[in-house]
């Protein structure tokens, strides 16, 4: 490596890769979660891929493959709190060790405060709120051993509600309470807790609100998961003496 590399490493503030760091990733079958899943194996990270679609999980693992020589997938249903708890033991018991832990899965469903169904309300919670908590509960004593890093993928919604959309903005609202009190409560044990609010992302869950919407789905108007995905890399090979709380992402055009 010559000097001039190092000075630019130092300017950048981060390392070439992230071999030897086991990554939990949820969401993992398509959309930001699985172009998360891809970046960290680029990066050299062994990864953990959770998902309800076991097949789309093992496309994503074997593209992950070329990259880095340890890939799981666990097929899970977030909304079922013995199936957290049995993959966050199965994680345990085939890798030993947590340093990453990304928060990608996510369900949304719009409609009128007037006419939206309660237990619509009671799915957006369990999923968008309750299962990242209790994984993370779960996963957090092992990312304290190894001052890991978690990274929670929240929306624009979770800063800013609009039309049709309360329940699942609330949803997203409570997810940043979460990771806000999470940080404040682990900053101590030298660990990262960071937020990313995407804006409109190029994903099948954004092709189906189109749809909703009645609206025509233009993905190259769009964010791509793969800029999501890089950006959080990025963050992830940053220094931990650095502190990086929240960063907003939006299409610069807007629709």
């Amino acid at each position: 490596m010559t000097a001039t590399m190092d000075v630019e490493n130092i300017l950048s503030g981060t390392p070439d890769s992230l071999a030897g760091q086991v990554a939990v990733v949820t969401g993992a079958s398509s959309g930001i979660g699985g172009a998360i899943a891809l970046e960290l194996a680029k990066c050299g990270a062994s990864l953990c891929l959770l998902g309800r679609r076991v097949e789309e999980l093992r496309d994503v693992a074997k593209s992950a493959g070329d990259f880095t020589p340890q890939v799981a997938c666990y097929q899970i249903d977030l909304n079922v709190d013995s199936e957290v708890h049995t993959i966050a033991s199965r994680i345990k018991d085939d890798f030993g060790q947590v340093d990453i832990l990304v928060h990608s899965a996510g369900m949304i469903s719009l409609g009128r405060l007037e006419s939206a169904s309660i237990e619509e309300l009671d799915r957006h919670y369990r999923i968008n709120v309750r299962a990242p908590y209790l994984l993370t509960q779960l996963l957090l004593p092992q990312l304290k051993v190894r001052s890991g890093q978690i990274v929670f993928i929240n929306s624009s919604a979770g800063l800013n509600a609009s039309l049709e959309n309360g329940q699942y903005a609330a949803s997203k609202h409570a997810l940043k309470a979460i990771a806000d009190s999470l940080r404040q409560e682990v900053n101590s044990e030298g660990m990262r807790v960071v937020t990313i609010y995407p804006g409109r992302t190029a994903t099948p869950m954004q092709e189906a609100i189109f749809a909703a919407e009645s609206r025509a789905y233009c993905p190259d108007m769009l964010i791509k998961p793969e800029q999501i995905a890089s950006l959080v890399t990025h963050i992830l090979k940053m220094p931990l003496d650095i502190e990086v709380t929240d960063i907003q992402v939006r299409p610069r055009r807007k629709l």
